[in-house]
């Protein structure tokens, strides 16, 4: 059941642009922090009454069990200006137009597209942690390049709510951003993956891109019913527009789900059923035991016919996170419980930076 609650701000943080966290006074000793999208709801201040969605935390949510404001009371219109003619979040009451990078394309002769990316690397990954180690890795390999986030809508929509998003792109990891599908707020917008990459050389002078959802995932337990599924879709887009795809695998340890101990079911699925277009993958190296799991599903599972893996030493990759001013976890969990994980995102990045000095 969804539930929606009024609400008193009572006080204002500011997280970033079009972002802040507000505290919520539901009743007499009943308080809450919530987020408020400054692009959808506008801005509020300490007084304000308000509307909040509190469907994720009574679900008891992970990344998404926040509170949402939805409307504040003390205005009675909003306008936000926009540009364009594609709606975001379409046949919903918070639906907004955007100018799409497609739009400025419109006449554009698709059979052109089959050489948009020009051979660049794409890094498609599955969860947002991996961004991070990603980025970090291709940057230092390729100091001086583009490197482009694109945001799918796999995860959470609004690229504001990304804190790694924010520090990349303050310390200059990534040049520029860019949201698809019904995610929303990066520096260009497009209907979906193909357009965005399509567009990726053409708007931004992209020499890489690193294209992975935002915060969150959804799943069910099942072999193919999650949301990081759309990772096949990556390759297969970045493939057929002419790109060199650069799939990250998911490797964890410290899971205590079996499907996700080693290589991650996930990974598996995209690559056996999903990803139609030859992958190249990094397997980082790892502690000889570990190495044997992971070693031992890749031969079980047959993608070692039907994609390109190799092993890479990415171990120079958490020396990198140590000191890049960030701190990740992944569900939760270190970089010291699991280093694996972030080496496999980072083993991505530094293949991608291979495949960039061609």
């Amino acid at each position: 059941m969804s539930t929606y609650r009024h609400a008193k701000v009572t006080a204002v943080d500011r997280l970033g642009a079009g972002i802040c966290e507000a505290e919520l006074e539901f009743g007499p000793g009943e308080k809450a922090r919530g987020i408020v999208l400054d692009e959808l709801v506008g801005t509020v201040a300490t007084g304000d009454r308000v509307v909040a969605n509190t469907t994720a935390v009574e679900l008891g949510l992970g990344s998404g069990g926040y509170h949402f404001v939805l409307w504040n009371l003390s205005r009675e219109s909003l306008s936000v200006p926009s540009e364009g003619h594609i709606m975001k979040l379409r046949y919903t009451p918070l639906q907004f137009n955007v100018e799409a990078v497609e739009e400025r394309a419109a006449g554009e002769d698709a059979a052109r597209c089959g050489d948009a990316l020009e051979g660049i690397p794409v890094i498609a990954g599955s969860l947002h942690s991996q961004l991070l180690p990603a980025a970090l890795a291709y940057k230092e390999a390729r100091p001086g390049s583009r490197l482009v986030y694109l945001m799918t809508d796999g995860g959470s929509l609004p690229l504001a709510f990304s804190d790694t998003v924010r520090h990349l792109k303050a310390e200059g990891y990534i040049y520029a951003t860019m949201t698809c599908g019904h995610a929303f707020g990066g520096d260009y917008e497009a209907v979906n993956v193909y357009g965005a990459l399509a567009s990726c050389r053409p708007a931004c002078g992209a020499d890489a891109v690193v294209a992975v959802m935002g915060p969150g995932i959804v799943g069910t337990g099942s072999g193919l019913g999650f949301s990081g599924m759309e990772q096949a879709a990556i390759i297969n887009a970045t493939s057929s527009l002419g790109g060199s795809p650069v799939g990250v695998a998911r490797i964890a340890f410290g899971d205590v789900r079996a499907r996700h101990r080693g290589l991650s079911h996930h990974t598996l699925a995209v690559l056996r059923h999903g990803a139609l277009a030859r992958a190249l993958v990094g397997i980082p190296v790892m502690e000889p035991d570990r190495r044997e799991t992971v070693w031992s599903q890749v031969e079980a599972s047959g993608i070692g016919a039907r994609h390109d893996l190799r092993e890479v030493d990415a171990r120079g990759v958490i020396g990198l996170l140590e000191g890049c001013g960030y701190r990740p976890t992944v569900m939760g969990r270190t970089l010291e419980e699991e280093p694996e994980f972030f080496m496999a995102a980072g083993a991505a990045g530094l293949l991608a930076a291979e495949i960039g000095g061609d």
